[in-house]
Parts: structure tokens; sequence; C-alpha cells
């Protein structure tokens, strides 16, 4: 056994985050800086639903637990990051996930690599485009009986499957509803039919799920490892930045370098 590392699986937080389609920008300002005051005090005023999150239960299931009722075993855990590679508007169903390598097991928290985390940005490619998990994903994983589900893509859903599309309060991107009749002879409302339905099924059932995981997932992909997430202690929260960081032994990475970001700090 080698020397135990720790892998950030995070994108960088800060006032050019990404967003997706309804969000508004994070404002950060300088309440205190050290030619006025000789210390730096900074405000945000964000949504918790940007960058690398956690999404609770309340987000989407009425009735449903809050950030703060979450035991903290909810993020933390063994883990295991599956590669199911999918083109553009690719569905990820339940059978992907059973034929998925290492296998998944019952307990795990489950990292789904589909290689769209590097095109995170202020783009449509990766919000408007991306592949995505949809009910036969969420009923597998209810059946399998996993802690946690983690994307390296923009929601626990298909793009399809939420307001982009024409669902709630979509579509907020009309002009994609006639890009995939034009694509696919078919209409949007008839192959993704529901709102949210991965959300519902392992949120309804106290399985916890992060959105955007980035960072150097690379150096996990095919690895078992241990995952920590954890959410700040919010009263009432409906979901949280977390740090996402996998703790897995040195042999074990994958031979990749180190993601440089364009904004950000590495």
């Amino acid at each position: 056994m080698g020397k135990k590392v720790l892998v950030d699986l995070s994108h960088p937080f800060g006032a050019t985050s990404p967003l997706w389609p309804y969000f508004q920008a994070p404002q950060i300002s300088k309440l205190h800086y050290m030619a006025k005051s000789g210390v730096l005090t900074q405000q945000i005023t964000a949504t918790m639903h940007c960058s690398t999150h956690a999404d609770s239960p309340a987000h989407v299931v009425e009735g449903t637990e809050f950030t703060h009722e979450i035991p903290l075993d909810k993020y933390y855990g063994d883990a295991v990051c599956v590669h199911i590679e999918k083109p553009e508007w690719g569905v990820i169903t339940g059978e992907d996930l059973e034929k998925a390598t290492p296998e998944i097991r019952p307990g795990d928290i489950v990292i789904v690599h589909t290689g769209w985390h590097k095109y995170y940005g202020d783009n449509t490619k990766y919000y408007h485009y991306a592949p995505g998990l949809g009910r036969s994903a969420g009923e597998w994983f209810v059946k399998k009986g996993v802690k946690a589900v983690g994307v390296d893509q923009q929601a626990l859903d298909h793009p399809l499957h939420t307001a982009i599309g024409p669902h709630g309060t979509g579509p907020l991107v009309p002009k994609l509803m006639d890009e995939y009749r034009e694509r696919t002879g078919r209409e949007v409302k008839d192959d993704f039919p529901e709102w949210e339905p991965c959300h519902n099924l392992i949120l309804g059932n106290g399985i916890m799920g992060y959105e955007n995981v980035g960072g150097d997932i690379e150096k996990v992909v095919g690895k078992r490892f241990k995952i920590m997430g954890f959410p700040i202690r919010w009263y009432m929260g409906d979901g949280s930045w977390v740090r996402l960081v996998a703790e897995i032994d040195e042999d074990d990475l994958n031979p990749v370098p180190d993601r440089v970001y364009k904004y950000g700090t590495y």
C-alpha cells in the first residue's frame, strides 16, 4: 500500500463561475481591504447551486430533508468513479450502470464520469447538450441502494429533463426544442416527458446528489477510493457548495497532469 493522497474533484468557485441558465451571477464585494482596513473581508451573494455542489432532498421533493437534517455520513464513504461515454444528449441508463466498471456496490457513493467536465464553462455545449441521467438510471440507483450519486455534467438529470427543456419554468432555451426535432424527427416531450425524474427518485429515497463534479476527476476514473464532500451546516438549506475530495492510494492514481483552469487559482 502506498501513501494516501487527496484529490480535489471540485471546480473553482468565484465571481465568474459558469452558471446554469436561470441563475444570477455571484456577487462578491470587498467590505474591508488592505488599503482601507488592513484586513480583507469579502461578502458573497450567490445561489448554492453553483459550481460543485450538493442537492438536498428538499430542493425538489416537498416534505423531505433540508441540509441541516442530513447525517454527515451521507457525504462520506466508499466511492467508485465509473466511465460511461455518451454523445451529445445521450441518455445514461440503468443498463449502462449495471455494466460499468469497477462494479457499483450497495452503499457506494457513485461518481459518473462522462468526460463532459472538460467543457465546464460559460458555453452552450456544457449546459445545453450534455448527456445525462433519467428515470432508468434513477430507478437503478434506488434498487442498488447506493449512498450518493455525483455527475460531471450540469445536473443530476439530462438537460432535456430539466427547465432547459419543456419542464417547470421552461423551456429556458426554446430553440433546443426545434433543434431536437430537426435532429431526431421526434418531440422532446415524447422522449423526455418528465421533469427531473432522476432528481426526484434518488433524492426522494434518501440518496444524496452532487452536480458539476470536476477538478482532477481524471486521476480517479475507474478507481475505488474514499470520498468526502460536506455541505455547510445551513438550517433549512436546499443544497450547498462543497469541496468534493477523494482519498486514494498514491499508487492507484491515473497518470494524468493536474487540471489547470483558465479561471480560478490552479
